[in-house]
C-alpha cells in the first residue's frame, strides 16, 4: 500500500502543477490555480500519515517506509523550488512575461548555484533522517531503516562533493566578448556591496 501511495503522491503532484498552471495562465482563474498549488504540501501529509498508520498497526518496517522518508525529505526541499520554476517558465510562455533568469554557468556564480543546491540536498536529508529516526524510536531498532538513513547522508555527501569542485574548479567562461547574464548580474551585486561597506560611502 505504501508503496502504490508514494506512486500515487508522485503522479499527484505533476497533475495538480499542470492544473494549477492551466489554470493560472490558460483560463486566468488566479485564486483556482492558487489553490490548487497549495494542495501539493497534502499530497506529503497524507503520505506521512499513512505511513505512520501503516507502522502503528504492525506492519514489519522495510524499504517502502524508506523510500517514503526519502520522498518527503526531496519534496520539502525542491518542492518549492521546482513549482516556482516551471511558474516563471508558464509565465512566460503562456503569458507573455518576462524570460526566467537562466542559472549561472560559471566561475563564482555557478559555485554559489551550485552550493545553494547543496543546501537543499542537506535539507531534503535532514528531513529523511529525522522522520526515519523517529520510526525507529517508534517501532525499535530497525537496520533496514536505519540504513535509509546512511542514504540520505551519502546521496548529501555526494552532492556536497560535487558542489565543491564547482568552487575549487570554477568552469571559466568561454573567449567569446560575451558574458553570462546571470554571471553579469552577480558580478555586479558584488560590486554594489563592495561600494557600500567602503568607508566614506554615500548611503
Amino acid at each position: 500500500m505504501v508503496v502504490a501511495l508514494i506512486i500515487a503522491c508522485e503522479a499527484g503532484f505533476w497533475v495538480l502543477l499542470a492544473l494549477g498552471l492551466a489554470a493560472r495562465y490558460l483560463l486566468r482563474w488566479r485564486r483556482t490555480g492558487l489553490v490548487l498549488l497549495l494542495c501539493e504540501p497534502v499530497l506529503e501529509l497524507v503520505l506521512f500519515a499513512v505511513t505512520a498508520v501503516d507502522l502503528r498497526n504492525g506492519a514489519e518496517p522495510g524499504w517502502e517506509h524508506g523510500v517514503a522518508a526519502l520522498y518527503i525529505g526531496y519534496t520539502v526541499a525542491y518542492g518549492h523550488y521546482t513549482i516556482r520554476w516551471l511558474d516563471g517558465h508558464a509565465a512566460h510562455r503562456l503569458a507573455g512575461g518576462p524570460r526566467p533568469p537562466r542559472p549561472p554557468r560559471y566561475g563564482t556564480a555557478r559555485a554559489r548555484h551550485e552550493g545553494r543546491l547543496w543546501l537543499r540536498t542537506v535539507l531534503a536529508a535532514a528531513v529523511a533522517c529525522a522522520l526515519l529516526q523517529a520510526a525507529v524510536r517508534y517501532v525499535g531498532d530497525t537496520s533496514s531503516l536505519r540504513s535509509f538513513q546512511w542514504v540520505a547522508l551519502r546521496a548529501a555527501g555526494i552532492h556536497g562533493l560535487v558542489a565543491l569542485t564547482y568552487a575549487i574548479w570554477p568552469k571559466k567562461e568561454p573567449r567569446t566578448g560575451r558574458r553570462d547574464p546571470a554571471d553579469r548580474a552577480d558580478q555586479v551585486g558584488q560590486l554594489d556591496q563592495v561600494a557600500e561597506e567602503r568607508p566614506g560611502a554615500r548611503r
